[in-house]
């Protein structure tokens, strides 16, 4: 952690071009690595703060929303009940 901090302050605090930067970010994150694309996320991360932040943000929300929606096994009485209600709807 102290070596995010005494990096943080040696990257700029504005991103030249923003939208750009975060669509790499994302598809990296999606798993759309192209190739070279590891080595230049590592290069912004290091030297820029917006997209550092964003990158981290991104990556904790993702990690929250996979640990909370996970598949759960409906019981069949409850999927048979709804298709008949929905049969009895059309």
């Amino acid at each position: 952690m102290d070596k995010d901090l005494n990096t943080s302050s040696k990257r700029k605090l504005n991103c030249n071009d923003e939208s750009k930067c975060f669509e790499l970010l994302e598809s990296i994150l999606d798993g759309e690595e192209s190739s070279g694309s590891k080595e230049i996320l590592d290069e912004k991360l290091a030297k820029c703060q917006p997209c550092f932040e964003h990158y981290h943000l991104e990556k904790v929300i993702r990690e929250v929303l996979k640990s909370k929606c996970t598949k759960h096994m409906v019981p069949a009485e409850l999927k048979d009940s709804i298709r008949q209600k929905i049969q009895e709807i059309k």
